[in-house]
């Protein structure tokens, strides 16, 4: 099987957690997520499976959406609601402009620092278990460009404000509210997460790993499985000539005359390649010398 699923994780699980369920439930070693969804979130986590892994890092690109609860007035270590409380404070009568403000303040290109607490690695090693371990003066912390797109407050409750994000790889929503509580005087963490999209895949088309087993079981389970060259819509197709098709898979390079059908432009990089079946073979980098455009092999993806 050379698929990708959209788990919904629920709370409590890692994501490690959900590969690992996956694997028993479908019976395959070769399964991958893309991009670690903490254990007290949930929401859109797609699954690789097979040779679909090829595509994790290109599912991982992909910008995310978020549903997210930031309470005012308590901070924590971990900037969610899973770690120490390490500061608490009383006052947090804001009006709405003020609020406005200190979202102001995350949206767009900005420079954010990360949690130590964070899956970032130093020498190898994730921050926090370096932290855990007494060895945090091994980290040094330095600040990460993201883009947030969009940023919008949803709710206002006392000191509790829901907001929707949609942001670039790389982004810590634990760093936006940590960051907006600082801004505001007050800290603060996030309450609550529930990752709403990743890239193609939304809450609509996921599943629960409860009926990831049902639809295996009584075998309709095909419908909610995605081939491969679903998330890579964003690239351009060319269609290669039989002729020229096992050259290709064999990691020759050939040039357009042997194209069927092409929709690129001249400054595309990558593009999906397809037999004279429209069977999906994998993805190609494209290259221009003396005005002829050719294409070579950059992942396979032929069974």
């Amino acid at each position: 099987m050379n698929k990708i699923v959209n788990i919904i994780k629920p709370t409590g699980m890692t994501s490690h957690d959900v590969v690992s369920a996956v694997r028993r439930i479908l019976n395959t070693k070769k399964v991958g997520h893309t991009g670690t969804l903490d254990p007290d979130a949930s929401g859109v986590l797609p699954i690789c499976i097979g040779k679909a892994t090829k595509v994790s890092e290109l599912i991982l690109n992909k910008d995310k959406g978020y549903i997210c609860e930031l309470t005012l007035g308590i901070t924590t270590d971990t900037y969610d609601s899973s770690g120490e409380i390490i500061e608490r404070v009383d006052n947090v009568d804001f009006t709405k402009e003020e609020i406005e403000n200190a979202f102001d303040t995350q949206r767009g290109h900005i420079d954010q620092l990360p949690p130590i607490y964070s899956a970032l690695k130093v020498n190898g090693k994730r921050m926090c278990d370096l932290v855990r371990s007494g060895r945090a003066d091994e980290i040094n912390l330095k600040t990460r460009p993201v883009n947030i797109k969009e940023l919008d407050i949803l709710s206002i409750k006392g000191n509790k404000i829901m907001f929707y994000v949609k942001c670039s790889k790389g982004t810590y929503v634990r760093s936006i509210c940590f960051d907006i509580g600082k801004e505001l005087g007050c800290g603060g963490h996030m309450s609550f997460l529930l990752r709403t999209s990743s890239g193609k895949f939304d809450l609509d088309n996921g599943i629960t790993i409860e009926e990831l087993e049902e639809y295996k079981n009584n075998n309709t389970l095909d419908k909610y499985l995605y081939d491969i060259d679903y998330v890579l819509s964003n690239f351009k197709h060319i269609v290669i000539h039989p002729n020229a098709e096992k050259y290709y898979i064999n990691g020759g390079i050939i040039d357009e005359r042997r194209f069927l059908e092409k929709t690129f432009d001249k400054n595309d990089e990558f593009v999906r390649v397809y037999n004279e079946q429209k069977e999906f073979i994998g993805v190609g980098k494209l290259s221009k010398k003396d005005n002829t455009i050719s294409v070579k092999s950059d992942k396979l993806f032929i069974v």
